[in-house]
């Protein structure tokens, strides 16, 4: 036996075979994300129905739904090494799942289903425009 080694020492935990290629889900920044891009659609558009209307309420509605989960996406992305484009789908769940809840699986217009829908959408493009920012830094990086 060589000096200073024990049988009992401990080895180092196995990683499980996503942290071995170094990928590290943010699942509780996806999820504060997800809910504040909700919260941000309420804010946005309940102003707009009492200042302006219905009709601006309805285009709010689809506006707010892509561009909120769109933004904190890019909020998500900022602390993300990989898998930008999942992460921005979470933010944008998130946010769908968010009014289910509020709304308590109650009926809702074809036209709240397409918000969702949107909502969904605005977190990929995030992801995809922070996939992108991080190849060119990438790029930029090796030259």
């Amino acid at each position: 036996m060589k000096a200073g080694f024990t049988m009992n020492q401990p080895t180092p935990p196995e990683k499980s075979p996503v942290e071995s290629r170094g990928f590290r889900l943010h699942w509780v920044r996806a999820i504060i994300g997800g809910v504040c891009a909700e919260l941000a659609v309420f804010a946005i558009v309940f102003p707009v129905l009492h200042f302006f209307g219905q009709t601006a309420f309805l285009a709010s509605i689809l506006t707010a739904s892509l561009l909120m989960p769109f933004l904190f996406a890019l909020w998500v992305d900022r602390r993300v090494e990989s898998h930008f484009l999942l992460h921005g789908l979470l933010v944008g769940l998130v946010a769908a799942l968010v009014y289910l809840l509020a709304a308590r699986g109650q009926p809702e217009p074809l036209l709240y289903k397409v918000a969702h829908g949107l909502k969904l959408a605005g977190g990929i493009l995030g992801g995809a425009l922070s996939a992108f920012r991080a190849s060119l830094q990438r790029v930029s990086g090796s030259i």
